[in-house]
């Protein structure tokens, strides 16, 4: 699937070689301050090209992944995850990916009882999590 993402100014464009369109979403405090609601994310690997590279700033926000934005219009661009360089990108910012499925919830746990979606979907508590990503870093 070839499509590419841009930034509301167009100054960033992401272009990755594979989309995965089941998206996963996470529930966690710092995905919700960071969007102002859920965060709804694409897996699109490490075969990314990104133009406009000057525009990105990159924010160190875990001990596993970095996120990004655009420095001039403030679009959240992507997380890249340190241990293996793969990118995971809004799906908001994708006009149009066929045959859309959500496939995962992380931090089901810390899900706001204020919204629920009527997907039926894995989930992951973040006691998994950190269980997954602390035995990922040994």
């Amino acid at each position: 699937m070839s499509q590419s993402a841009k930034c509301l100014c167009g100054n960033v464009t992401i272009m990755p070689k594979n989309i995965n369109p089941e998206f996963t979403v996470c529930h966690c405090s710092m995905c919700r301050k960071w969007g102002g609601g859920p965060l709804f994310m694409m897996q699109c690997g490490t075969d990314v090209t990104v133009e406009g590279q000057e525009f990105v700033t990159e924010f160190d926000s875990s001990p596993w992944a970095k996120r990004a934005f655009c420095s001039s219009c403030g679009t959240h661009l992507y997380a890249r995850f340190k241990q293996t360089n793969s990118i995971n990108v809004p799906v908001g910012l994708f006009p149009k990916v066929p045959e859309l499925t959500m496939s995962m919830q992380y931090f089901s746990d810390l899900k706001p009882k204020y919204y629920c979606f009527s997907n039926n979907t894995e989930e992951m508590t973040e006691a998994e999590i950190m269980a997954h990503f602390g035995s990922a870093d040994s």
